[in-house]
């Protein structure tokens, strides 16, 4: 009865010890209001300066029940003298867990980093320079930084985890849009979305939180779009990844010439390659083993022939490659291997008979000059305060982990899908004049464009709203806007679209 006794007391004590030190944990004092740098800056667009009020730093969010529950950054771009109907764009980048400054610098924002595309570049200093192509001549921007990135943070009683995940994204993302226009005096502007990556697949969960809130986008833009992650994912038993990514292994075998009297355009060697894929690839591999060798054999030639890999890698993969075998077996007889976000570029490989890409030559090449080209104006030209850590990607931080589940997604209390595309189907079904701009890059082999398609083609949507969905298509990869031609042709098609459905 006394080791029992002892034992509650030890158990009681130790209880209280743990719930003091939890106690001690939680934050003290007043929650900071956060912090923005105002400053006043030009664009030069079309031989006309445009003058800009630049605002960047952090505001504090609120949640439904008006508690603070984070310090969230942004920066902002509003023309001088402007009305309140102006159009405003909402953009960010994705990851999940990546700050805005890829699209920021790229093409957004008044200045933009210029790279060597597609090769390497030196070390610094890399040019910063007049953004010709920023669509800030015909509309207002905020760019996004998601919290865990950029200066966002939580605050009070909120912690990292409470951000981090899919449907966590999408209510964080929407209570600052709409806390965003009520403060601006702009809930009456026409008002878009542009994500890139897993931007856009948060962008379809925003579009139709913002909508049930009564807040309604004229147009949503996803640049380099993903809704469905089995097309990237190569789950076991799952066909459709290897499917979709072939069009692109096609596509990239015919830039870096593995293709034997490969068509004059890419779009003409696509529409073949599509044929193909629909009409031979899918139903060999639906077969299983099923399909005789002969059968084998001679698909596996095919696939040769079209993506510049020997038939005998596509036979010891069972027809199947998935895309990092596929960065490094198309140029391994060079001693290279290709990009993952654009195919065009391609870096050495050290590894000569490794299975599977060491790195992203695409990454390599840009990001250096993107990050310190972005840190240098950020603190420079927008003064926002030295002190303060901006955050490249979440991934840096300890503990970050994403949590994938999405309401929606779920059967037989299990998680049957991770896909977005559901609401955005169901957003455009209810609001049917919005407008939806799809951006895809041909080289592109971390969102590839044939997935979007599929995804696209299963939302069961009515004629007359797919016929509200416009696809685009680049000679580029996952961020095209690095392609010179690709990035006069993102400004004409995305500042095209603001103008079409500002009205």
């Amino acid at each position: 009865m006394k080791k029992l006794l002892y034992l509650t007391i030890v158990i009681i004590c130790f209880g209280n010890a743990t719930a003091q030190e939890k106690e001690s944990e939680k934050p003290t004092g007043p929650i900071p209001e956060g912090e923005v740098a105002t400053t006043k800056q030009t664009v030069k667009i079309n031989g006309t300066s445009i003058e800009l009020t630049a605002k960047a730093g952090t505001v504090q969010l609120r949640d439904e029940n008006n508690e603070p529950i984070a310090l969230f950054g942004f920066t902002s771009y509003v023309k001088e003298g402007a009305p309140s109907t102006r159009p405003i764009v909402f953009s960010y980048n994705g990851g999940p867990g990546s700050s805005s400054f890829w699209l920021h610098m790229g093409v957004m924002g008044p200045k933009r980093i210029v790279v060597n595309d597609p090769n390497f570049n030196n070390a610094a200093p890399y040019q910063l320079v007049n953004n010709d192509y920023s669509i800030l001549d015909i509309a207002d921007l905020v760019m996004i930084d998601p919290v865990g990135t950029g200066l966002s943070v939580p605050v009070g009683k909120a912690k990292f985890e409470d951000f981090w995940g899919v449907d966590q994204d999408i209510r964080s993302i929407s209570l600052f849009i709409t806390q965003y226009l009520i403060d601006n005096s702009r809930m009456n502007s026409p008002k878009f979305l542009l994500g890139e990556s897993y931007g856009t697949f948060r962008n379809a969960g925003v579009m139709n939180s913002l909508l049930d809130q009564g807040i309604a986008m004229n147009g949503v833009v996803m640049v380099s779009a993903v809704f469905d992650l089995r097309t990237l994912l190569f789950p076991p038993n799952d066909d459709l990844p290897y499917i979709v990514h072939f069009p692109t292994y096609a596509a990239t075998a015919w830039y870096h010439n593995k293709v034997a009297n490969k068509p004059a355009t890419v779009e003409a060697y696509m529409a073949t390659v599509r044929k193909f894929t629909e009409e031979e690839y899918t139903p060999a591999l639906f077969k299983g083993d099923q399909l005789s060798a002969s059968e084998k054999s001679a698909m596996a030639a095919k696939l040769s022939a079209l993506s510049g890999v020997s038939s005998d890698y596509w036979l010891k993969a069972d027809l199947r490659v998935q895309a990092d075998e596929f960065f490094q077996e198309l140029l391994r007889d060079e001693g290279n291997t290709v990009g993952r976000l654009d195919s065009r570029y391609k870096g050495i490989s050290q590894d000569g008979i490794g299975q599977f890409a060491d790195y992203d030559p695409q990454s390599a090449a840009i990001s250096p000059a993107y990050i310190q080209g972005f840190l240098h104006y950020f603190h420079n030209d927008l003064k926002v305060n030295k002190k303060l850590t901006y955050t490249v990607t979440a991934g840096r931080r300890d503990g970050f982990k994403w949590d994938w589940k999405h309401k929606g997604n779920f059967a037989w209390g299990a998680t049957a899908a991770i896909n977005t595309g559901i609401d955005m189907a169901e957003a455009m079904s209810k609001a049917p004049n919005m407008k939806v701009l799809i951006l895809n890059g041909y080289y592109d082999i971390a969102t590839v464009f044939y997935g979007v398609e599929h995804s696209i083609n299963h939302l069961g949507l009515t004629k007359e709203i797919k016929d509200n969905i416009i696809m685009k298509y680049y000679e580029a990869g996952h961020m095209m806007y690095t392609h010179q031609a690709s990035l006069e042709k993102f400004k004409k098609d995305v500042g095209g679209f603001i103008v079409a459905n500002a009205k």
